[in-house]
């Protein structure tokens, strides 16, 4: 089997050594040397992803490389399904994001809201959400409200995760609006804005704000003002038609089948049916490229516009009153997916857990986009070494 899976590696793959356009609008190709990278350093990418697959990492990977706004490397690797039959990996397949969602679907459309005039980022959840608790000082009864900037950078206090089966039990399944019931009313585990916490809970109720600020569900309003603006082709919550063809299985369930096409995070599918804040989206390495380069390019891809520079830049930084504990506002800025080399004075980025990974600097004007379905049969996988390997190769490979 892991003969099979290095053969097909090698006969699945696309990789771009000379300038050309993309069909359909994609990024345009360029040779590693004409965007100023080493060819030979940039493909030593191939032997640490293929002893990954090896090591039973990951049934398969898609990378991108870009920079200077072109595709320099995209290529496929291994599997995209083991069980019930193998199937190789394609540079098209689309992946389950996991919490990579919560940038290209959550704050991407958040972002929005605020340079549109419709939030602030100090403004307090219970302006739009009322009934959702403050933390309260359980020796003076002080209360402080959770913000916006609370949410977006972690510092809330929330619990990283809720109860999924306690829930289904006294909800039902789905049920977003017994979700957020909970959200408001689940203990505050430190005051905001002194201390970190990554938590799903923080996103899910970014996507209730924005529900209630457009009267849109979050699928609805991603796909309208992000995805579709960028003119993306394989990107969506809830995929359907060929992009569910096209869909890399996950983890598989009690009948015996893997999760095809349904979200894998179990908040996300089980209370909101698949539209959800801190999962959910379903894309693919090439237009995951285009992405970054929009932001790369300040909020700009081909005359489409997402976000102005100014909040590119805002969204890119630490917000001040959380310097100490915070990461930027709905991306991270450290961590494994960032490696070694980049400048971490600009690099940002976000992992997702079924093993996918986004890594955008802006210094060297370069993005890495390493997709893999790690869960997939089983969630015994592990790429946290593997994308930092990958990025240090990537930013070494950069020579002027």
């Amino acid at each position: 089997m892991k003969k099979a899976c290095l053969i097909l590696a090698i006969a699945s793959f696309a990789l771009l050594s000379c300038d050309r356009a993309a069909p359909g609008g994609g990024l345009p190709s360029a040779s590693p040397s004409s965007v100023g990278m080493d060819a030979g350093r940039l493909a030593g990418v191939d032997r640490v992803i293929l002893d990954a697959i090896e090591n039973g990492d990951a049934p398969g990977a898609v990378l991108a490389v870009v920079r200077h706004g072109k595709m320099v490397y995209l290529k496929a690797y291994g599997n995209k399904q083991l069980v019930p039959d193998t199937v190789p990996m394609t540079v098209e397949s689309v992946f389950d994001l996991a919490s990579v969602s919560k940038c290209v679907g959550t704050t991407l459309s958040v972002m929005q809201l605020v340079e549109q005039g419709k939030l602030r980022l100090m403004d307090p959840v219970d302006l739009f959400i009322p009934g959702f608790e403050p933390w309260t000082d359980s020796l003076s009864g002080q209360t402080i409200p959770i913000t916006i900037t609370d949410l977006m950078t972690h510092t809330s206090g929330l619990p990283p995760y809720g109860p999924t089966e306690d829930l289904v039990a006294q909800y039902g399944s789905p049920n977003p609006e017994g979700l957020m019931e909970y959200i408001c009313h689940c203990p505050r585990d430190f005051r905001p804005a002194t201390d970190y916490q990554y938590s799903c809970l923080n996103f899910i109720t970014l996507q209730n704000v924005l529900e209630k600020i457009t009267g849109q569900r979050l699928c609805d309003y991603a796909r309208e003002n992000v995805f579709n603006v960028l003119g993306l082709k394989h990107t969506m919550y809830m995929p359907e038609g060929e992009t569910l063809a096209l869909c890399c299985p996950t983890e598989l369930q009690a009948d015996s089948l893997p999760l095809t096409g349904q979200v894998h995070d179990p908040l996300a599918r089980r209370l909101n049916g698949g539209n959800s804040g801190n999962a959910g989206v379903f894309s693919n390495a090439e237009d995951l490229a285009v992405i970054a380069v929009a932001l790369l390019n300040g909020g700009e891809y081909r005359g489409r516009r997402i976000l102005g520079p100014q909040t590119v830049k805002a969204m890119a930084r630490v917000p001040a009153e959380v310097k100490e504990f915070g990461r930027t506002l709905g991306w991270g800025n450290e961590g494994s997916w960032n490696g070694n080399l980049f400048d971490p004075a600009t690099v940002y980025g976000h992992t997702g857990y079924t093993g996918t990974s986004m890594v955008i600097d802006p210094d060297s004007d370069t993005a890495v986009i390493l997709l893999t379905n790690r869960v997939h049969p089983y969630d015994d996988g592990s790429t946290v070494r593997l994308r930092t390997l990958v990025a240090n190769i990537v930013a070494g490979a950069i020579i002027k």
